[in-house]
């Protein structure tokens, strides 16, 4: 069986996909490497298909200059003063509970447990990291992503209480932008984000910051 690929060459911007490659090599390595070079992997929920290795020709990113806080989300925040929040407490229960959580339009999820598997392997070896809002003792919100030295890309995030996600991105804004972070990549643009104020940027452009911030050995979690 011929060994994973480790070493990425740089993404085809003629690929108007952003695919990179295609195969079934998911490693706690391979995927640490993936996101140095702004690639990330993008199964579906079909058992046995092989994963596709994506960078796509449009980016998203919050960056936290420009971060929007809505009237709607400040009023939430206040009426939910009583969670907390923590960082790594539960990264296992944070992707699995995001793995289960019913998602519009979709059948199934593209968390699988080889993907759950591989990124718990990620964060024990400390470039993997999630956030938690609790209540009480009850985990009701979180977030996971991956560091890619300098930048925090998110993966998933869940809630049980309404706006308690947002909350959590909040909260790893602040704990980002404590660390000298000024943005973080949130690879697709969704409504929920559009309202904090995230944006689209090129491929090029992305990997670019990527790179600049990379240069800046930024520690980002502890």
């Amino acid at each position: 069986m011929a060994a994973p690929q480790i070493s990425w060459s740089a993404p085809d911007p003629r690929d108007e996909l952003g695919l990179v490659a295609l195969d079934y090599n998911l490693t706690a390595e391979r995927i640490i490497s993936a996101y140095r070079h702004g690639i990330f992997p993008w199964p579906d929920s079909t058992p046995f298909s092989p994963i596709p290795w994506v960078c796509p020709p449009r980016r998203a990113i919050l960056e936290f200059d420009t971060l929007h806080v809505p009237r709607n989300l400040r009023r939430s925040a206040r009426a939910l003063a009583r969670l907390h929040f923590s960082i790594d407490r539960d990264f296992a229960g944070v992707i699995r509970t995001c793995a289960a959580s019913p998602r519009a339009g979709q059948r199934g999820t593209w968390i699988t447990p080889p993907m759950i598997a591989a990124y718990i392997e990620v964060h024990r070896r400390g470039l993997a990291h999630s956030v938690e809002a609790w209540d009480g003792d009850v985990m009701v919100g979180g977030l996971y992503g991956v560091t890619a030295g300098g930048v925090f890309t998110g993966e998933s995030m869940f809630h049980r209480i309404t706006d308690v996600s947002k909350l959590c991105v909040l909260h790893l804004v602040e704990h980002l932008r404590a660390r000298g972070a000024t943005w973080l990549d949130i690879q697709q643009l969704t409504p929920h984000f559009s309202l904090l104020g995230a944006r689209e940027i090129p491929r090029e452009e992305f990997l670019r910051r990527l790179a600049d911030e990379q240069h800046t050995n930024r520690v980002l979690f502890p």
